[in-house]
């Protein structure tokens, strides 16, 4: 696409993939660009969450561009997901009051338990419907949902794919695309995290390393709730794109934590 800037940037597509993010240069300069960003990203640069934001124009095609700076780095591993600097940086984004009005400002939503439920129940296929036990963990989540006071949300990333975490060759560590940030439960970014990366066995003493001042019971029940709604959304998740093997990882997994009196 050609956004037509008048003072010697030259843009092209990242890999051609959405459309969205491109890289600019201009002489030695050279920046990371994304169209038609959330205005979030101001705050999340503020708080050094993100890179830097260089600049933001408007066009004469309509879009908004935004600039950042760019960093060589990489994208964290699967096994560096569990260390202590990812859940530093989270404890950072779930405490920042500055995010939270930011977000709010710009047209931030709340997401409760209901809607995550109503997410997963939406369009969701006969076979899944019937399964016995996600027919069963489902009706179990729909009964027992968490109590917290949504004056407690805060800034939720909602999509902690390894691959959404940049470590700079300065060794910095950012999180990056914020298109799926809500103000939610925290324990909704924690128990996708584990889900994901962390072992089942090491679910307690990981929490209790990181997060050792919220480690109560309710702390623990909300976890327990957000891990099983977050399999059964990962079930979906792989059923529609055909992904069955991923599909039945997930469904053995939703097993074994279903069957565990002791969750945590």
């Amino acid at each position: 696409m050609d956004f037509r800037l008048d003072d010697g940037w030259q843009i092209r597509p990242i890999g051609g993939n959405t459309g969205m993010a491109y890289v600019g240069t201009k002489e030695q300069e050279k920046l990371f660009i994304k169209r038609n960003t959330s205005p979030f990203l101001a705050a999340l640069s503020l708080e050094e969450i993100t890179p830097r934001l260089v600049w933001t124009r408007h066009i004469s095609t309509g879009d908004t561009l935004t600039a950042q700076e760019w960093l060589n780095g990489r994208s964290l591993t699967r096994g560096e997901m569990k260390d202590g600097r990812v859940a530093a940086l989270l404890t950072k984004v779930h405490g920042s009051n500055v995010l939270k009005k930011m977000l709010r400002q710009v047209g931030g939503c709340y997401v409760f338990p209901e809607d995550l439920l109503a997410s997963y129940f939406r369009g969701l296929s006969s076979s899944l419907r019937q399964h016995p036990l996600l027919k069963n963990v489902a009706n179990e989540l729909r009964a027992y949902q968490p109590k917290f006071d949504h004056r407690d949300y805060s800034v939720c990333h909602g999509d902690l794919n390894h691959k959404n975490w940049l470590l700079s060759d300065s060794n910095r560590l950012y999180l990056v695309d914020w298109e799926s940030a809500t103000l939610a439960d925290p324990a909704m970014d924690l128990s996708m995290l584990m889900c994901q990366y962390v072992p089942r066995k090491d679910w307690k003493a990981w929490l209790t390393t990181n997060f050792e001042q919220s480690l109560k019971d309710t702390f623990q029940q909300r976890i327990a709730w957000y891990c099983r709604l977050s399999l059964l959304l990962s079930i979906k998740h792989h059923c529609e794109r055909g992904h069955f093997i991923e599909m039945n990882q997930d469904i053995l997994k939703l097993a074994d934590i279903s069957k565990k009196q002791d969750f945590i």
